[in-house]
Order: structure tokens, then sequence, then C-alpha cells
């Protein structure tokens, strides 16, 4: 094994650990579903030691990323971002649009078609949060604001105000949304265990 592919294996390790609290999972539950001991994952989540291919081809299934994503394999050339939806249980689609760790993450939601009655389930949490409406109308409850977002219109605003967003019994929208880590972790970290996510 050569210099370059030690470092790298010896880098995936802090990327295991940062996949698996990105989708708020323990241990135990990777264990489960990957038929790795939990000892193991912890060893090489900490580095102490290497993966072998029979351990990163159920991780890689596990998180959704190939295995070049996983022990992050040098660019190609190619800057196609990898796109995996993630669907919930709402009916609502997530599309991450960005690929880079930390900063600002770009994603498409797709909500299906709404009730005008439908009750908001306002959430607050850290950061700031920007959207575009690509198709359909969004209903945007921000504070004591209700709102309807046309195509082509944004907005933008501090999730510490209570918001939420929805469609219209108009049908469906789709909408483009560039949220921090404490919007990401909102949005995205539930879908997996199949809660309906705060989307906005």
């Amino acid at each position: 094994m050569d210099d370059t592919t030690g470092r790298t294996l010896d880098a995936v390790g802090p990327r295991l650990r940062q996949l698996r609290q990105r989708r708020d999972i323990t241990l135990s539950d990777l264990a489960e579903e990957t038929g790795i001991s939990t000892s193991t994952l912890s060893r090489l989540e900490a580095g102490l030691r290497r993966p072998t291919l029979e351990q990163l081809l159920p991780l890689a299934r596990a998180y959704g990323v190939t295995l070049d994503e996983l022990v992050d394999a040098p660019p190609t050339g190619n800057p196609r971002v990898n796109l995996r939806p993630i669907s919930c249980a709402d009916g609502s689609t997530i599309l991450p649009l960005t690929r880079r760790p930390g900063g600002i993450q770009a994603y498409k939601f797709v909500l299906p078609t709404g009730r005008d009655d439908a009750e908001p389930d306002l959430r607050v949490h850290e950061g700031y949060d920007w959207l575009y409406v690509l198709n359909g109308r969004l209903r945007l409850v921000l504070g004591e604001h209700d709102l309807i977002l046309e195509p082509g219109e944004a907005a933008e605003f501090d999730t510490r105000t209570p918001h939420w967003t929805a469609a219209t019994s108009a049908g469906p929208v789709e909408y483009l949304s560039l949220i921090g880590k404490q919007g990401e972790r909102a949005h995205v970290r539930a879908a997996p265990s199949r809660t309906t996510p705060a989307s906005g």
C-alpha cells in the first residue's frame, strides 16, 4: 500500500463519523443496518482501524454515497453533483444540490399538493434561510405573516422566527433553498427516519 492510499484510508474515519452524525443515528443502529459490529464501527470512526472494501461497500449503501465520496477520492474533473433524493413520509422530496462539507448548502424541495386549511406546524431553529420558488405556489407562514409566493419570487428570513412552508391546493410546488448547518439539521436529518421535515 503506497503512502497516498494509506493517507486516504486514514482520513475515512472522521468522514464516517460525520456521515453518521448527519443522519443522526447511533452506532448500534448502523451496526444493525450494515452487519458490522459496533466495536468495529467505533474503531473505524476513531481511525484505529483501516476499513476494508467489504466494510466500505455496506457503509456507502447505508449513507447513500459512492465509494469515491466515502473515501474522498481525488476529483476527476467532472463537475456534476451526484443527486440522491431523500423521500419523506409526507410525500415531499428533498434533493441535495451541493456536496461540499460545511458552509451554506443548497437543496431543491418538492412538496405535494397541500390543503388551504392546513394548520401550520411552525418550527424555530438557529440559522438563516433563503428560498426561491421554481414552480407552483408556496405558502410561507413566517411569524404573523401568511404569504403565498409565486414562481420567480424569493424570500429570506432568520429561522429563529417561527416558520412553515407547504404547497397549496393548486398543486405541488418546487423551490430552491439555501440553508446553513442548523437549517440543514432541521430540514434533512429527520428525513431518513421517515418523519416530516421542517421545510423552510
